[in-house]
């Protein structure tokens, strides 16, 4: 049982950290250069780990002492979470390039998904928590949900979102009427004594409709290890954080990872597999967890680099989204 003020102190840290982020992105909107992104996505990396360290060593002076299982479990959710944030990148990247998004309103549009996707997760998570708590099936709906999106995800890796035709998007013009130019930082405008909305609203609506699906995805897949809902909550938060800083240092550099999607495909499915398993009483330990996780991590990463080095033409795609249209990719090109 993690006590009150644990959880306050969690929640306090994360709340404030991310309305400093969105201070920062709204006071003083510019384009974020590399130094600036790298600068910062190192101390929220540092910042999620020291909180790990805490965790673990807090964890250990309970009684019966969970310092070594619960710091794992906390690093490997956080681990998946973080893998899963890059693919939620690569779709912002896809987002703003769709709607041209100008470079000094990102950082709003960003917080704002950043801000959108802890909300969703949090609610996800204590539905999920409730969920196992009363029905033990639910590993398995969890489980299986979780191979299904894998199995999409590995068949769908050469093919990338439309928003500009997605369902979602066509919704919102339904209600609303918009215009085709950026008016500054605002969603809406009024021409004529006429209410529009503009391209940055259907930005936002993009984005939230993209933070409800990977939060579907992201809850079940760290519920595979770990079945403490604060375990979960914080490992979300800290990956979520540092989010803005990460775009920027690698939005340039997403592209290059060609078997991300089949590397996030084959961890879902391991998870999904681990979590109907758990049903039946069977656990899998949570260092092979860790270990499967790192591992195709880094096997992911080192043959995404040698696979672009031989053939410079290779481009990785964000797969497709429920709710939006998709389209095979042509000659390599996005």
């Amino acid at each position: 049982m993690v006590p009150a003020w644990m959880w306050a102190l969690t929640v306090g840290i994360v709340v404030l950290l991310i309305a400093f982020e969105f201070v920062q992105a709204t006071r003083n909107p510019h384009e974020v250069q590399i130094r600036e992104a790298a600068v910062q996505s190192i101390i929220y990396v540092g910042i999620a780990i020291a909180f790990g360290v805490f965790f673990a060593w807090w964890s250990s002076e309970q009684t019966p002492p969970q310092g070594g299982s619960y710091g794992l479990e906390y690093f490997a959710g956080w681990l998946i979470e973080k893998s899963l944030s890059v693919d939620n990148l690569f779709v912002f990247v896809i987002i703003m390039s769709t709607f041209a998004v100008p470079k000094i309103y990102q950082q709003k549009v960003l917080m704002a998904g950043i801000a959108g996707a802890l909300v969703l997760r949090t609610i996800f998570i204590f539905i999920g928590a409730a969920a196992l708590e009363a029905f033990a099936f639910t590993y398995v709906i969890f489980g299986a949900f979780l191979i299904y999106t894998a199995i999409s995800l590995a068949r769908h890796r050469d093919e990338e979102p439309e928003f500009n035709e997605g369902k979602v998007v066509r919704l919102a013009k339904r209600f609303l009427p918009f215009t085709d130019e950026y008016h500054g930082p605002h969603l809406h405008t009024k021409i004529d004594g006429k209410r529009y909305g503009t391209p940055l609203m259907l930005v936002m609506i993009a984005i939230f409709a993209t933070d409800i699906i990977f939060a579907l995805d992201s809850i079940p897949a760290v519920y595979g290890v770990t079945n403490e809902p604060f375990i979960v909550f914080a490992a979300n938060a800290f990956a979520l954080l540092g989010l803005r800083a990460l775009y920027f240092l690698v939005a340039g550099l997403l592209d290059r990872l060609v078997y991300l999607s089949l590397g996030l495909a084959v961890i879902l499915a391991f998870i999904g597999v681990k979590l109907i398993l758990v049903f039946f009483g069977i656990h899998i330990d949570i260092w092979a967890s860790l270990g499967f996780i790192i591992g195709i991590l880094v096997i992911t990463t080192v043959a995404s680099l040698i696979k672009v080095r031989r053939d410079p033409s290779a481009t990785a795609h964000a797969g497709a989204i429920p709710g939006f249209e998709s389209k095979k990719a042509d000659d390599g090109q996005k």
